[in-house]
């Protein structure tokens, strides 16, 4: 029996527009108060049918193991200015009782070969529906602006060389890894020196801006 495509995103295309408003509403809060708020900016996404067949086939996954066994057919990318900010979003995240964390991965801590840090997090999300309450799980990565940027260039190139990069990228990437490591490590020395300058340079717009109009409100693509 066919997968009706547009009935089965349905929950996961309102679970990503839900979390989207609900967690620029906290950024809008900490503004609104003259506080730094842990959360820069937020996207989302929620995969095509075709990525999930892809991702299907790759892992062996049966259809009626979709929902439980792909657990980032709904993405949000929180992204942060510091690295002890990820720490401060997962506490807030780990607080709420509107969703439930089933699981981490700490690839801050713990950097992948590749040079790829972030932190993801899957959770349990309930939607309410004309058919009744409907669970769904959603990944929310957490990245640093040094972070995304890095890991959106390997992303592209890997889309490009199919995961065999050339020597001479990979070497390229290791470094260029090391880089955005060492700046995450030398704002966070400057953070409070940082977090008082922008608040004096343009308090009314950071703490009344709610993101429209600006990249809060671009949706990219996730790894």
């Amino acid at each position: 029996m066919a997968i009706d495509w547009e009935e089965f995103l349905d929950p996961y295309i309102q679970t990503v527009g839900e979390l989207k408003i609900k967690l620029r509403g906290i950024r809008k809060q900490f503004r609104k108060q003259n506080r730094h708020s842990p959360i820069e900016f937020v996207t989302g996404r929620v995969k095509s049918s075709e990525s999930i067949l892809e991702k299907m086939a790759l892992r062996g996954i049966k259809e009626e193991n979709i929902a439980q066994d792909l657990q980032d057919i709904a993405g949000l990318r929180i992204m942060v200015q510091f690295v002890d900010d990820v720490d401060d979003v997962l506490e807030l995240l780990r607080h709420r009782h509107d969703m439930k964390i089933v699981y981490e991965r700490d690839y801050i801590r713990n950097m992948k070969a590749s040079g790829y840090r972030s932190y993801h997090v899957v959770i349990e999300y309930p939607v309410d529906t004309i058919d009744g309450q409907k669970t769904v799980l959603a990944e929310i990565q957490i990245r640093t602006l040094a972070m995304n940027f890095w890991a959106t260039i390997e992303h592209s190139l890997n889309y490009k060389y199919k995961g065999e990069f050339p020597d001479e990228i990979k070497k390229r990437l290791e470094t260029t890894a090391k880089i955005a490591l060492e700046l995450d490590e030398e704002m966070r020395k400057i953070k409070e020196d940082i977090q008082e300058a922008q608040l004096l340079f343009d308090p009314v717009s950071r703490t009344l801006n709610d993101g429209v109009g600006n990249s809060d409100d671009t949706d990219e693509l996730f790894r």
